[in-house]
């Protein structure tokens, strides 16, 4: 499926469909948690992705992620699912996702 585009902003560059979306964007700074990854740029930070949909990828999530010694998946590095412009890799991911969770 194709990622629909446009241009928003009038630049005459196409961008994704999601961009400049309320949808796409949340900002919690008022969490307990809050950043729960390190960032010199907290006002960025994406919150909408809270516990990150493609952990259940394993290692095709594309994400910055290393196996513990019980060969638990830890993510405690990755900011993929934290960076506003990762919403539309995130989303194309989700066909994978329906294929782990489908009845074998």
């Amino acid at each position: 499926m194709e990622e629909e585009k446009k241009d928003l902003k009038g630049t005459g560059e196409e961008q994704p469909h999601w961009v400049g979306k309320e949808y796409s964007f949340f900002n919690h700074s008022k969490c307990e948690y809050f950043p729960c990854h390190k960032t010199n740029k907290p006002e960025e930070f994406n919150c909408l992705f809270c516990y990150c949909p493609l952990y259940a990828l394993g290692d095709k999530c594309g994400g910055n992620y290393k196996y513990n010694e019980e060969g638990v998946k830890d993510c405690s590095q990755c900011k993929l699912p934290h960076v506003r412009e990762n919403y539309g890799y995130i989303m194309k991911k989700f066909s994978e996702l329906i294929e782990v969770a489908k009845i074998k």
